[in-house]
């Protein structure tokens, strides 16, 4: 299925968030410092304005409150702050008075100590705010100290959320590489979330980086009018310290609160996991090597982490894949991103997926396109996992979908889905469920687009091109590939693409291979039938 979006308007050209990131990379180019020197920094100088915006709102009421109470003013209380989940803000570590610094002041030591000043009066905040101010000209940080502060104290909380999450994105897609180790495209993570539906439980990113699950699984909660701080209860791990700062900073500025721990997850367990979650997504480190499989000897077999074994190949894929299999309860689901050599990976790593599949563990494939990730440019595919569907009609199913054609181009390097893309491919996992379909994000185009698909009655049904629900037995029939294109076909009249072209070369290749082995086992049988008939 072929369906490109048009661009974005131009009207966003026009949001608060675009306005302040064009402004602050101005100033980082005439700097001399590097995105990443600059990138915590920035973002720490926007939870500030954050968290003065909430500080401010609660100091007014509790004015209010102490001239017709009779027990005292609260107002210099941390704890009546604290105990509204209110970051409390001394007068040296809000914008009026950083503002008034002159530039002949060290205006960075000065930042430095507010935001240490912050993280004592608040004490969940510990270790988290960033303290590099000083490697910034004092000219250079009050230019920015002056645009955060046109971030109006009175924008809603999801507005900052919006900046903060917006920057992410741009720092990330300048620092490339380095920048996808911290940070998934928002409408991946949304495509995730919604197909997985958490609105209640525990949820777990075990590779958390800035946090972008949560925050997204959080939204998903508030768009069908829940509280997420009552509905989620969050955990993380992240093997890198910045990042995890960075995930508590993202965390705070959505009013979330959770538990990342900072580990390396193949070796380290630090929640329990094991057949405790409700739901989990993550967007992993694609085909690491060089993991120590003997520290992982303990954690191998039924129950335990890795419950189908290791894999012989040096490529930590499935042991990724076991390990978010392993974490989810009897009735948990999994959304995550996985390069896409791990769908038709051989030898012990199909081997592993054999019996993922055979547990009735995968649930849906769905391949996405080049250029949807800052970090790479290929494309990948995204795995979805149901503990629960074995008691279910589709038990012996798994839902494949060919997304790679689905897409809006954001400029010449990297693509996304707009909500009516998203709100579409998520209908499709829906109506393939057999559950009613969930217009919340896509609105009327994402329901215009599946009513021409699928019929106006909205009745799951496989369709060339775009998706299929293949049986265990067909699936075993492929070598337990879960390669969507070599499901799906090609929609009538659309012609093959390259990758298409390229799965079923790859399909023909193995058929041909079989083949081979085939015909050289009946070279022998034959060659030793004519040399028994000979000697006879």
């Amino acid at each position: 299925m072929i369906w490109i979006a048009p661009p974005k308007k131009d009207d966003d050209n026009n949001a608060l968030e675009k306005r302040l990131w064009d402004a602050a990379d101005q100033l980082r180019a005439n700097s001399g410092l590097t995105a990443q020197q600059y990138a915590q920094p920035v973002l720490g100088l926007i939870f500030l304005r954050f968290a003065e915006a909430r500080f401010a709102a609660l100091r007014a009421k509790l004015e209010k409150r102490a001239i017709s109470s009779r027990q005292g003013s609260k107002v210099d209380d941390p704890d009546a702050y604290h105990a509204e989940g209110v970051v409390y803000l001394t007068p040296g570590a809000r914008f009026d008075h950083l503002l008034s610094l002159p530039e002949g002041r060290a205006v960075g030591k000065n930042v430095n100590d507010a935001m240490r000043d912050v993280e004592k009066h608040n004490t969940q905040l510990a270790g988290v705010l960033p303290k590099t101010y000083e490697v910034f000209d004092s000219k250079l940080l009050k230019n920015l100290l002056k645009l955060v502060s046109e971030i109006p104290l009175t924008v809603d909380y999801d507005a900052f959320g919006r900046i903060y999450e917006y920057f992410l994105g741009e720092f990330a897609m300048t620092q490339g590489q380095g920048g996808g180790e911290f940070f998934t495209p928002s409408s991946i993570v949304r495509f995730l979330v919604e197909v997985i539906e958490p609105y209640h439980g525990l949820v777990l990113d075990p590779a958390c980086g800035s946090g972008g699950m949560f925050v997204q699984s959080a939204r998903f909660v508030s768009e069908h009018k829940k509280n997420p701080s009552d509905e989620l209860s969050i955990h993380g791990q992240e093997k890198v310290g910045e990042t995890i700062a960075l995930c508590r900073m993202n965390l705070a500025v959505h009013g979330l609160e959770g538990d990342v721990k900072e580990s390396i997850s193949y070796y380290d367990d630090p929640h329990a996991a094991t057949g405790k979650f409700n739901f989990l997504l993550a967007n992993p480190p694609f085909n690491v090597n060089a993991v120590d499989k003997e520290r992982l000897a303990n954690a191998v077999g039924p129950g335990r982490r890795y419950p189908f074994g290791l894999p012989r190949a040096d490529n930590a894929n499935y042991l990724w894949i076991q390990l978010f299999y392993s974490s989810l309860n009897a009735k948990g689901r999994a959304g995550f991103v996985m390069a896409n050599s791990a769908s038709d990976a051989r030898s012990s790593e199909q081997g592993i997926r054999q019996k993922m599949i055979e547990a009735n563990g995968v649930d849906a494939m769905v391949a996405v396109g080049p250029n949807m990730f800052y970090t790479v440019t290929l494309p990948c595919t995204l795995w979805f996992l149901d503990r629960d569907k074995k008691k279910t009609p589709r038990a012996d199913k798994v839902l494949f979908i060919d997304a790679r054609h689905v897409y809006r181009q954001i400029d010449r390097a990297h693509r996304d889905w707009p909500p009516e893309q998203i709100g579409f491919l998520a209908n499709v996992v829906r109506l393939y469920r057999g559950e009613e379909p969930d217009f919340t994000l896509g609105g009327d185009a994402a329901r215009a687009k599946l009513q021409e698909v699928f019929g106006k009655k909205l009745a799951y049904q496989d369709m060339p091109g775009l998706c299929k629900a293949a049986t265990t037995k067909e699936i075993a029939a492929q070598g337990w590939s879960l390669n969507p294109g070599r499901y799906v076909g090609v929609a009538p009249g659309e012609e093959v693409s390259d990758e298409d072209f390229k799965a079923k070369l790859e399909t023909l290749n193995e058929e041909l291979e079989k083949l081979t082995v085939q015909a050289h086992g009946l070279e022998k049988t034959i060659a030793k039938n004519v040399a028994e008939i000979l000697e006879a």
